[in-house]
């Protein structure tokens, strides 16, 4: 396959010429490939290829394994583990540690014929919404070199929009699919908590607020790795509910008359940029000609308390995941100068405000997530934009010079809505519906808990009246 045909298709798009004997995967895979060879080092996405390891998983493809049988992917090097391999979650002190087991949301993407061509850079432990980790180098976005692609998953995004992958592994535990997707004009879906699992080693992370997920081209792309990678196993410490019908059939379906309600600024204190407000401001005018109902409304808790409780959950699980590398690797807990300097103030303030503003924050976001739900129950879908910002410059985000203090609000500002379906456990997706001068902006669709199905409906109907497929950087 020729390398300018094969940037032309979606993941099922190219499965499809896999079962039908038209292409076979090992010519996926080279023209992936060659797409890296490319484009990589511009962008900064991959930390690792596997070029022979995708060969011989392609050589292995049985043509009708699964609606993605065939197709070359990326895994985020934080949170997804593959036998052999080190997983480096964004840090220099697990780059050289190789795992000892491949995760179960993996092991369901190799098991259905996806091809891993390498991993993809990831902000250091997940904690940034940008992706520059101090030892190595920054993701940049494919349609701005000098603005960040997004983080954490940063890495996958680029890979995606630079085409050399139609589909890749992202995490999110407090936006980490959404903010890349907005950013690099993308679909990016936080499932359900519990709809993906975190095994075989890991009940969940951060308190149930991270989810595995995936970056993509397509919603039908979207929904066909969704049901390869969901579903309960054994031990997991909660599911979610099972939905009706697979989901790449369930885009199919018409979702019927939805009511919306549309919240375009966080708060009167944190308002969104002009560019993102309009952009969510159009997407409900798009929905309302689909047959919706959008109106004005938003659901009414605390946001300063949400902020804080959440930075109080992270900053105790950062401790922890600081103090537990060390120990792996040196022998002791961390000091200063073993991380970034943003990510050693997020601990920070884990280990001074203690084990109870880390319980209290805990209770915050439930009593917060209670509040969204009786919310939910009269209103189908929220939408609001992905991000109150446009992508900013690299080192923005990640100023390792700004207080723990100075960067909740730096990132907060940019990202204000998308850690709320973190902290219910419902699935939100972002859309790349808009863009702004010459910059993708994303728009976000947030469902009642297990409506994945809902969300993929609504979000089929937006890119059928508003193509966004070939809306991409021509690299």
């Amino acid at each position: 396959m020729k390398v300018s045909e094969y940037r032309q298709h979606d993941a099922v798009g190219l499965a499809e010429l896999v079962a039908a004997g038209k292409v076979s995967a090992r010519e996926l895979v080279e023209a992936a490939l060659a797409r890296a060879d490319a484009h990589d080092a511009d962008l900064g996405a991959l930390v690792r290829r596997h070029d022979a390891l995708a060969r011989q998983q392609a050589d292995r493809v049985v043509q009708a394994a699964s609606p993605l049988a065939g197709v070359p992917t990326v895994l985020k090097d934080l949170g997804a583990r593959l036998t052999g391999v080190p997983t480096g979650n964004g840090t220099r002190h697990l780059r050289d540690r190789p795992s000892d087991h491949t995760s179960s949301c993996v092991q369901r993407l190799l098991d259905a014929g996806l091809c891993v061509i390498g991993q993809t850079n990831a902000a250091e432990l997940g904690l940034s919404y940008t992706t520059e980790p101090e030892d190595l180098f920054p993701t940049r976005n494919p349609w701005d070199r000098a603005r960040t692609a997004g983080g954490s998953s940063g890495g996958s995004a680029a890979a995606v929009a630079a085409r050399i992958v139609p589909l890749a592994h992202g995490s999110d535990g407090g936006g980490s699919i959404r903010v890349p997707a907005s950013c690099c004009g993308l679909v990016g879906l936080k499932p359900t908590r519990g709809r993906v699992p975190m095994g075989p080693t890991s009940g969940d992370a951060w308190s149930g607020l991270v989810s595995h997920g995936v970056l993509t081209r397509s919603v039908r792309d979207t929904a066909a790795a969704l049901d390869l990678m969901a579903g309960w196993e054994p031990g997991d410490p909660y599911a979610a509910p099972a939905p009706d019908a697979p989901y790449l059939d369930a885009v199919t379906r018409d979702p019927g008359r939805l009511r919306v309600a549309l919240w375009t600024d966080w708060s009167p204190e944190m308002p969104s940029d002009p560019a993102c407000r309009a952009a969510a401001e159009d997407a409900g005018r798009l929905l309302e000609s689909l047959g919706h109902v959008v109106e004005p409304a938003e659901p009414r808790f605390d946001r300063d308390a949400f902020r804080a409780a959440f930075l109080d959950t992270v900053g105790a699980h950062a401790l922890a995941d600081l103090n537990a590398i060390m120990r792996a690797t040196a022998g002791r807990d961390w000091t200063a100068g073993d991380f970034a300097p943003a990510v050693e103030a997020v601990a920070a303030h884990g280990r001074d405000a203690g084990v109870e503003a880390h319980l209290r924050g805990r209770d915050t976001l439930q009593r917060i997530a209670r509040t969204v739900g009786r919310f939910l129950v009269d209103t189908d879908l929220i939408l609001t934009p992905t991000l109150a910002q446009r992508p900013p410059e690299l080192g923005v985000l990640d100023d390792a010079h700004a207080g723990v203090w100075a960067l909740h609000a730096r990132q907060g500002a940019f990202s204000p809505f998308t850690a709320l379906a973190n902290a219910t456990g419902e699935p939100a997706i972002s859309l790349p519906l808009c863009c702004s001068d010459g910059l993708p902006v994303g728009v976000m669709l947030h469902a009642p808990l297990g409506r994945e199905d809902r969300l993929l409906q609504v979000a089929r109907q937006c890119e059928r009246a508003r193509p966004w497929f070939d809306r991409w950087p021509r690299l």
